[in-house]
């Protein structure tokens, strides 16, 4: 069997498209399937209409986290509650061509543990988007201390055995798609072209995309802290050089030199450094302070299956 999981939050204008054109692919998969949804705490009618697929079709899952927890924490639950042997993750609102689901399934039986599906066109995108995005995965693979696979997202189809090796990580602050080079395994690749959203807005907007990339080069580099003691450095050679400036020019006789010079300029330098590097390091610190709670990573409110797996079953028999 093979789990389908889909995060939506907010996502009552596609669902109903994302369900049928899912189906639509599967029907002609010789393999057995479960669509799982994670409900991230949707304020519209996201659940009520997750409630009536359910109802409607055994092979619907779904989970009703306790609030929004954002994407990444979504995923998590449903990782846990994946009864399938291999699990397929695909956005809900149709970015993600189900059509793939063939070349990966296939791709799996080939003997591959995380068939992920990489970017070659973003339709819909804003050219500043398309840039930024450029720039931020070029920046990315230079700096983080595990090769990162670039112009790729959360569509992949992953085995058990990359599951579970995935479902070991339970660090709050995830970045799940550095997560995917972690735990290696055998890979293969597979070109598409992005969609454009079938209907409804994005829940990315400029601050959301700047903090999830800050997140992703926190999580997958310590090049920042490496730089900001570096750059500590450099700018203290250079107020050592603006001091002997100063020194020479004041034994120099035809040179006047405002007394607040002396002081102004370090305190000005100084201070802007530190308080730079003291948030680099804070960043830092704070991750390490939400770990060191082991909090849960997410609660949920209601969880529905129709899905038994032959070890339930077995389980049952006793």
């Amino acid at each position: 069997m093979i789990t389908i999981l889909a995060p939506a939050y907010n996502e009552e204008e596609v669902l109903g498209l994302f369900y049928n054109r899912v189906c639509n692919v599967i029907k002609d998969i010789d393999e057995e399937f479960e669509l799982l949804f994670i409900n991230d705490g949707s304020k519209d009618r996201t659940l009520q209409i997750l409630k009536e697929l359910a109802s409607s079709d055994p092979r619907v899952s779904y989970i009703d986290l306790s609030r929004n927890y954002g994407k990444e924490i979504a995923m998590a639950a449903g990782f846990d509650h994946v009864k399938g042997d291999a699990v397929i993750i695909m956005d809900a609102d149709l970015q993600d061509p189900p059509e793939l689901i063939k070349d990966m399934v296939r791709e799996w039986r080939n003997g591959y543990d995380d068939v992920y599906a990489k970017r070659r066109t973003r339709k819909g995108e804003s050219a500043f988007k398309k840039l930024t995005s450029k720039w931020y995965w070029s920046l990315l693979a230079k700096i983080a201390y595990i090769p990162v696979l670039k112009d790729t997202g959360d569509f992949r189809l992953l085995s058990r055995k990359a599951l579970n090796a995935l479902m070991e990580c339970r660090e709050s602050e995830r970045y799940t798609k550095g997560m995917y080079s972690l735990i290696g395994f055998k890979k293969k690749e597979i070109l598409f072209d992005r969609e454009e959203r079938a209907a409804g807005k994005t829940k990315y907007n400029l601050r959301a995309m700047l903090l999830h990339a800050f997140h992703g080069i926190t999580s997958m580099s310590v090049l920042p802290l490496k730089l900001a003691g570096f750059t500590g450095l450099l700018l203290c050679g250079a107020a050592f050089v603006m001091l002997l400036v100063l020194i020479v020019q004041a034994l120099m006789p035809d040179k006047t030199i405002a007394p607040w010079s002396w002081v102004i300029l370090p305190v000005l330098l100084f201070s802007g450094l530190q308080m730079v590097f003291i948030g680099i390091m804070g960043e830092y610190i704070g991750r390490i302070f939400k770990e060191t709670k082991k909090r849960p990573l997410y609660f949920i409110n209601e969880y529905h299956t129709s899905i038994t797996t032959d070890e339930e079953r077995q389980e049952g028999n006793k």
